[in-house]
C-alpha cells in the first residue's frame, strides 16, 4: 500500500557486502517512495548520511520496482552496495522471489541468495564496457592520490570502467600503498568531477582471483566508500575484456579493511556475456 503524503518515509538500515558478519558499507533503504518528490528523497538521503539511499518505487509488476539512488551531496545513477542491501531488506519484509530494478543506469536483476548461511543477494549489472585511461588522466590521479608512476602496477593498465556508471580502475603495486592510502581530496574531487567518475577503484592484486581495494567517493561527498558494488561489477567486466583471467571465474574483492569495516564481493564473470554477478552479504542495522 501506498503511504500517505504526510507520514514520514521509513528508512531501513542495512550493511551490504559484509565479511562473515562484520563490517559492510551502511545503505539507507526506503521500500516505498512513491509519495517523494527529488528534493525529498536528497533530503533524507542527506540526514540519513551514509554514502546512499535507494529509494524504491513498487510497479505493477510483480517484483520489479523503479530504483534511484541518493548519496548526501546528489543522485548517483547506480549503487551496487544499496542495491544488495535494498535485495535482502525486500526479502526480510516478505518479498520472495527474483526481482528487477530498474535504474536510471538500465535494469538490474537482483536474486535472493544465501553465503554461509548469511542472507545475501545477486545482482546482475548492465552490459560492463572498459577504455584506456589517457596519459593524461593517468598521471592527474596519479598525483591525486599522491603516488608516482612506478607506484603503478603495469600488469593491470589503467582503465575506466562502466557498470551503470564510470569507474577509474587503477592498480597499485603493493598492500602497503594502498594501507597508507592518503590521497588530496580536493584534487581528485576536481578531477572526477571533470571526468565524471564516480569512485577510483584503487587495487592490489593478491592473487589473479584474490583483489583488495579501497574506493574514494568525493563526489558523493565521502572520503571513501568501504564497499562498492557498482565499482566491482566495472572491474569484473575489466578484468574479463582484457582477458586477465580465465573465464568463468570467481573473484572475491576484499575492500574496507583498512578503514575498520571489513567488507567481501563476490564477482562471477560468465562468458559470452557482457553482464557481471556481483553477490553480497547484508544484515540490519540496529
Amino acid at each position: 500500500m501506498q503511504r500517505q503524503t504526510n507520514e514520514p518515509p521509513t528508512v531501513e538500515r542495512y550493511a551490504a557486502f559484509t565479511d562473515h558478519g562484520r563490517g559492510g558499507n551502511p545503505a539507507g533503504v526506503v521500500l516505498d517512495s512513491r509519495s517523494l518528490s527529488d528534493a525529498q528523497m536528497l533530503e533524507i538521503a542527506r540526514n540519513v548520511g551514509y554514502s546512499e539511499t535507494a529509494f524504491l518505487s513498487p510497479t505493477n509488476t510483480p517484483g520489479a520496482y523503479d530504483v534511484r539512488y541518493f548519496s548526501p551531496l546528489a543522485e548517483v545513477a547506480f549503487c551496487g552496495h544499496a542495491t544488495v542491501a535494498a535485495g535482502v531488506a525486500l526479502a526480510d519484509a516478505g518479498v520472495a522471489g527474483d526481482l528487477v530494478f530498474g535504474t536510471v543506469g538500465g535494469p538490474v536483476a537482483v536474486t535472493p541468495a544465501s553465503v554461509d548461511g548469511e542472507h545475501a543477494a545477486t545482482l546482475t549489472s548492465v552490459p560492463t564496457r572498459t577504455r584506456p585511461a589517457s596519459g593524461r588522466q593517468l598521471a592527474t590521479a596519479l598525483r591525486a592520490m599522491r603516488w608516482s608512476a612506478a607506484d603503478h602496477d603495469p600488469r593491470y593498465p589503467a582503465h575506466v570502467g562502466y557498470a551503470g556508471n564510470d569507474h577509474l580502475l587503477l592498480a597499485v603495486a603493493s598492500r602497503q600503498l594502498l594501507a597508507e592510502l592518503d590521497y588530496d581530496y580536493p584534487q581528485l574531487q576536481a578531477l572526477m568531477s571533470a571526468e565524471g567518475w564516480t569512485t577510483v577503484h584503487a587495487f592490489w592484486a593478491e592473487t589473479p582471483t584474490l583483489f583488495h581495494a579501497r574506493d574514494p567517493f568525493p563526489p558523493g561527498g565521502v572520503v571513501e566508500d568501504p564497499a562498492t558494488g557498482a565499482a566491482a561489477a566495472a572491474f569484473g567486466g575489466y578484468l574479463r575484456s582484457l582477458e586477465l583471467l580465465p573465464v568463468p571465474s570467481r573473484v572475491t574483492i576484499l575492500q574496507g579493511h583498512d578503514m575498520g569495516a571489513p567488507s567481501r564481493l563476490l564477482v562471477d564473470l560468465d562468458p559470452e556475456v557482457t553482464t557481471v554477478r556481483v553477490t553480497g552479504t547484508a544484515k540490519p542495522i540496529s
